[in-house]
């Protein structure tokens, strides 16, 4: 059994839900937006208390991003919730436009990213999202990886003066920031010191490379663990510090490893190259449960220790 599995878990979308109602309750120009999922998006509360702020546009995902672009415009901050596959692939060019060309403040909340909607395959894994999203310029993009980040990232998202995205998991998680953790764009977190090689994650995998750390630690691999809550903008002074300090990085996410595998790439090759493994989906992920699936591409305390071990020669 590993360390996470003993662990309780979490669904960050109760996070996300509970915080989204404080706000509303403090200002009244917070409003949400949906696509026929007031269900999976877990906003029942949220319309329970605020029936004439929550805008369901059906099946529309286009119509719902531009929606909400036109209520920032006027004055609202609007949180825009979707499943990630669907917000993301469906309504890229308003994103592109709409919320980032225009600068608008609105809050793009991905529902249920990565693998979590395993079993219904292919077309509802939302695998793509974060290479798609660091491409768009002034869009913050947020990987939350417990309930407490997601909670802040919410409230921080709420007055933050531009647009952004937020990836908000349903795949239980255990809580792995610290006591007292603050959330800050473009701020990576230390969970553990190492010096033999550094593992960056983001999002639902951060525990587990927390766990492949312990496994490392076991055969005298010192590990360092990065958790990476913002894809765009990274925190460039804690990557290179870890390429300059420790042998090599492997990078962990629940999506193609051109996500936050490339962006750390990019910005190792031209400032401090070093030995690098990226650990994620590779093609299209098959139908399958969310722990397996993981699994199934490595994305797990042995894979990623493997990884790691190739860095380091152990």
């Amino acid at each position: 059994m590993t360390a996470t599995a003993e662990k309780k878990l979490h669904d960050c979308r109760d996070a996300w839900v509970e915080t989204l109602v404080e706000l509303g309750q403090a200002d009244p120009r917070i409003v949400a937006v949906v696509n026929d999922s007031v269900g999976s998006s877990k906003l029942g509360p949220f319309q329970s208390e605020f029936p004439e702020r929550l805008i369901n546009v059906g099946i529309a995902e286009q119509d719902m991003v531009g929606v909400g672009a036109g209520l920032a415009n006027g004055g609202k901050i609007p949180f825009v919730s979707a499943a990630s596959c669907f917000l993301t692939a469906r309504a890229m060019e308003q994103i592109k436009v709409d919320a980032a060309y225009s600068e608008h403040h609105m809050v793009l909340v991905g529902q249920s990213p990565g693998m979590a909607y395993g079993e219904l395959g292919p077309t509802h894994h939302s695998i793509e999202d974060l290479a798609w999203l660091r491409a768009i310029p002034n869009l913050t993009v947020v990987v939350p990886s417990d309930p407490e980040e997601t909670r802040q990232a919410v409230r921080w998202a709420a007055q933050h003066d531009g647009p952004v995205f937020i990836r908000v998991s349903r795949m239980g998680v255990p809580d792995v920031n610290p006591a007292g953790y603050e959330f800050a764009p473009g701020k990576a977190v230390t969970l553990r010191e190492g010096s033999d090689v550094t593992l960056i994650a983001t999002g639902t995998v951060v525990s587990r490379a927390l766990d492949a750390a312990e496994l490392l630690a076991s055969r005298g691999v010192s590990a360092r663990v990065l958790s990476m809550p913002t894809i765009s903008p990274l925190d460039k002074d804690a990557i290179l510090a870890a390429a300059a300090e420790t042998k090599g990085i492997v990078t962990v996410e629940e999506a193609l490893t051109s996500g936050l595998g490339g962006a750390v790439a990019e910005l190792v090759v031209q400032h401090q190259p070093v030995p690098m493994r990226f650990v994620g989906v590779t093609g299209f992920a098959p139908t399958g449960e969310v722990g397996w699936l993981l699994d199934h591409f490595g994305i797990s305390a042995t894979g990623i220790a493997e990884a790691a071990s190739e860095i380091v020669g152990a």
